[in-house]
């Protein structure tokens, strides 16, 4: 059986001792716990009614009806329930009553549905409210009814705030069977027509590869009655076969491949449409409805930036104008001013924006009323919604390699109420036509404001209560730094319908990302990096908040691998129409926060306990209290055993924005984990005689901190050594974890001239002293590490790394340090055949590299993938 458990430390043990609450101790693994007051899992209404049916033994109209109409129960429900149910409190009674009597329930109310004729309407509506998960699927099965008239079905539908057109037709996609929707570096698949109790399991190639790669099983999305998932990590441009078997209780249904291509990284421009801003830009708005500068599928047009700034006139609405183009690439772009925006488009599709640098847009507040920015103070509405961009109800756009900051105005924090203000990126992808809804992609840009002069939201999503809302659908946010909001840092409420958030740096906002709610889904953030949040006041929420799955249904998130790090919640519930449950699948992430209060300092803070949530592996730490702090169902292997190894959670503290954490392969998440390559990081058996060289690829290296002045390398041909040359700091991105028994093998050598001639071990692209390791050189540095004795030749150095370093590491780095390397002799310096491994103590036996004492077979990235 499950339990609930809070966890807290001494100190809050004796608190606990001096009040009124009886409550019962118990120790685990060291950690001082408590249950706290037990609380039922949240289900949808007329689960938790049937369930109070047959505890209160409940079995007729008489005796049903004031347990109904009572207070107390109205107000266990969602809001729409609630509202049906104190409506019709008879219809109720008899809906619950009929179900409580079939196997079925579903399928006894609609039974009872089909015998009704003066009521029908308000028999479905109670009916739906009551189901507000599995509503659309209860609606499906009453469209199929020949006893039911649809445009009853559609009014009762919309009464209980659903949306018909998912209801007829059920694929609400053409009535296609499938769809992929392939980005650049991911695709989504949805197979319609389906049942929750179906397995779909994916694997993935591409075209011409030999083997197989296995994809995350597709999940059940119960508002279309699809199975949906998307595939990451791949190449752009590239052709990809994806196989899919369908199961149910283990039993084969069918098997079917699919192919798709992945989106180029770079659309096909019409030659003919090649346009220089200098060539076209007049002064004030850049409008290119106005010129006319449209493109074609088949051949965009492109505007280049060459030096010339847009500067926007005082009542230019936006300093570039889209409008209703479509095919249209702006590339290297710099624009200042905008009444309202920077760029805005509307009702626009195949935009992409590379290279603009945005900013001095919005208004400026000459008035406040009770802490709010007014334009004027004959001014009636708030500034609010200014953007960077804002592309309104337009969709297949691409944003990358961009800057947009300093805004005009400023957002006042939660101490006045909600947040108003600007924000950097506003998103609404609805497009009037459905194949050209969603699909953004945003990536390598830098979003930000300052301490005093702080976002709404960093990316703020519109209508965001909608499933229409937001980035509606197939969307992938990545590698983005987003920075200073007194609200969100990222919002993807909405549809949510294959939503990625992953590989971004986020810090300084109110919360990190908000998911509240996911009316679609499935979303997934994973491999984020999470810190330091706070807003103008310093004060925060939470990294990812979420809720209103009952209220706003129902789609689930997917959290994996995010390292998270901030001084109140991680993962933390958030109302929506006053519901904050939430549906989540949470795995192998680090949650460490800093703080201790009430509703404050939790890892993963569920108060309703939605049953079809998981958690398994994660590392959850409170450095105020010592131990994990959580409130949540804890069920197997709910901890990753770090969760009880402070000198670990030190470690990752210091990491920068990724960990080496070791698993066990049970938890490794197909497609998502990234497993560390280098062998000694991965085998629990390695002689040091097996050990591959440390190969150098031009992809993951690049210049270190401050210090690589002239750049200058050549990598050999077998990629095995690398040649600096002048004054040059080189770092190659490599991921491990140092033991006490490490050992460094290197090929040094070197032309005799240099200050420092060695190599350091960093957790971030800032030089640490004692992790830089002299071989050969002028300068005076502590003493650590062997030194070479040959110049002009090559000698092997061998010595025990983990004698000086220990933990994770996320790059190595080559140092030829040499400030007077401009003068007629230029120094050279290699360093080639290099192992890091641990000798094996007998044969084929080694210490695994572990932050517990399992042995797990695998080490994988959490938080940013570099």
């Amino acid at each position: 059986m499950q339990a609930q458990l809070f966890h807290l430390s001494q100190y809050y043990r004796q608190l606990i001792r001096t009040s009124a609450l009886t409550l019962l101790f118990i120790g685990l693994t060291g950690c001082s716990i408590f249950h706290g007051p037990v609380k039922e899992p949240a289900q949808q209404a007329a689960q938790y009614l049937l369930q109070e049916m047959d505890k209160q033994q409940l079995a007729s109209t008489v005796q049903l009806l004031p347990f109904i109409k009572d207070q107390k129960t109205l107000n266990s429900l969602p809001k729409q329930a609630r509202k049906a149910v104190k409506k019709h409190p008879e219809i109720t009674a008899n809906l619950l009553l009929a179900m409580h009597k079939g196997v079925n329930p579903q399928q006894a109310a609609i039974q009872l549905i089909e015998r009704q004729r003066k009521n029908q309407s308000h028999y479905i509506y109670v009916a739906l409210t009551l189901f507000p998960v599995d509503g659309y699927r209860l609606a499906e099965k009453l469209a199929a009814s020949d006893n039911i008239e649809s445009d009853v079905i559609t009014t009762a539908s919309l009464r209980a705030g659903f949306d018909p057109a998912l209801i007829f037709p059920a694929t609400a996609a053409n009535e296609q069977d499938y769809r992929i929707v392939p980005l650049m570096e991911s695709a989504s698949i949805t197979l319609y027509n389906q049942t929750q109790n179906t397995q779909a399991t994916i694997q993935f190639k591409a075209q011409g590869d030999n083997e197989w790669q296995p994809g995350l099983a597709l999940q059940w999305e119960p508002i279309q009655g699809a199975l949906s998932g998307s595939i990451v990590h791949l190449q752009p441009d590239t052709h990809y076969v994806v196989n899919v078997m369908l199961t149910e209780n283990n039993v084969p249904l069918s098997e079917q491949e699919y192919t798709f291509k992945t989106r180029a990284e770079s659309p096909p421009i019409d030659p003919e449409k090649i346009y220089y801003l200098s060539d076209i830009y007049q002064g004030g708005q850049l409008n290119l409805e106005a010129l006319g500068i449209e493109g074609s599928e088949g051949g965009w047009a492109k505007i280049i930036g060459d030096g010339v700034t847009v500067q926007a006139d005082p009542d230019d609405n936006s300093a570039i104008y889209i409008g209703r183009q479509n095919y249209v690439m702006l590339e290297n772009i710099t624009s200042k001013g905008g009444f309202r925006y920077g760029i805005h488009g509307y009702k626009a599709h195949h935009i992409w924006i590379k290279g603009a640098d945005i900013s001095e847009f919005g208004r400026v507040a000459t008035e406040y009323r009770k802490g709010k920015g007014y334009e004027t103070i004959k001014s009636t509405g708030l500034i609010n919604y200014d953007s960077g961009i804002y592309l309104e109800r337009s969709g297949i756009v691409v944003i990358e390699d961009s800057e947009i900051h300093s805004p005009n105005g400023k957002a006042n924090s939660w101490e006045y109420g909600h947040p108003n203000g600007p924000n950097a990126f506003q998103i609404w992808g609805y497009h009037d036509t459905e194949a050209y809804r969603g699909q953004y992609i945003v990536r390598n840009n830098r979003f930000y404001g300052t301490a005093e002069h702080r976002f709404n939201d960093v990316i703020e999503g519109r209508s965001n209560f909608r499933r229409s809302g937001a980035f509606v659908r197939d969307s992938a946010i990545y590698n983005n730094y987003l920075a200073y909001a007194n609200d969100d840092l990222i919002e993807i409420d909405g549809g949510q319908a294959n939503v990625l958030v992953y590989n971004n740096e986020m810090t300084q906002g109110y919360c990190g990302i908000s998911t509240a709610p996911n009316m679609i889904g499935p979303s997934y953030i994973f491999h984020n990096y999470i810190h330091d949040l706070g807003d103008e006041r310093g004060k925060e929420w939470a990294a990812i908040k979420m809720g209103g799955i009952m209220t706003r249904p129902a789609g689930i998130t997917n959290v994996f691998e995010n390292l998270i790090i901030t001084n109140r919640n991680g993962i933390s519930a958030s109302k929506v129409d006053n519901d904050d449950t939430f549906w989540v699948n949470a795995i192998n992430n680090i949650f460490i926060n800093r703080d201790y209060a009430s509703q404050v300092g939790y890892g993963i803070y569920d108060k309703q306990l939605y049953a079809q949530s998981s958690f398994k592996n994660n590392v959850i730490y409170n450095t105020d209290v010592g131990i994990p702090v959580v409130r949540a169902t804890i069920g197997d292997d709910f901890y990753h055993p770090m969760s009880e190894q402070p000198d670990n959670i030190a470690s990752a503290l210091d990491a920068g924005s990724a960990y080496a954490l070791p698993i066990d392969s049970r938890f490794v998440i197909p497609n998502f984990s990234l497993k560390q390559h280098h062998a000694s990081a991965l085998s629990p058996a390695i002689e040091e005689s097996t050990s591959t060289y440390i190969q150098f690829d031009e992809a993951n290296l690049s210049s270190f901190d401050v210090q690589d002045r002239q750049k200058r390398y050549e990598i050999s041909d077998d990629g095995q050594q690398i040649t600096l040359s002048g004054n040059t700091w080189k770092s190659l991105a490599y991921t491990d974890i140092i033991l006490p028994d490490t050992v460094l093998e290197v090929d040094v050598s070197h032309t005799g001239r240099g200050e420092i001639i060695g190599m350091a071990f960093e957790t971030d692209n800032k030089l640490t002293y004692s992790r830089l390791f002299k071989f050969y050189g002028s300068q005076k540095w502590h003493e650590n590490g062997p030194k070479t004795t040959l110049v002009n030749g090559t000698e092997t150095l061998t010595f025990n790394l983990g004698q000086y370093v220990s933990g994770p590491i996320n790059r190595l780095v080559f140092v030829l340090d040499y400030d007077d390397a401009h003068g007629s002799k230029v120094p050279h310096a290699t360093f080639g055949n290099i192992k890091i491994y641990e000798p094996s103590t007998e044969k084929n036996t080694a210490p695994v590299r572990s932050a517990s004492n399992e042995n797990p077979s695998s080490v994988i990235t959490i938080g940013i993938n570099h």
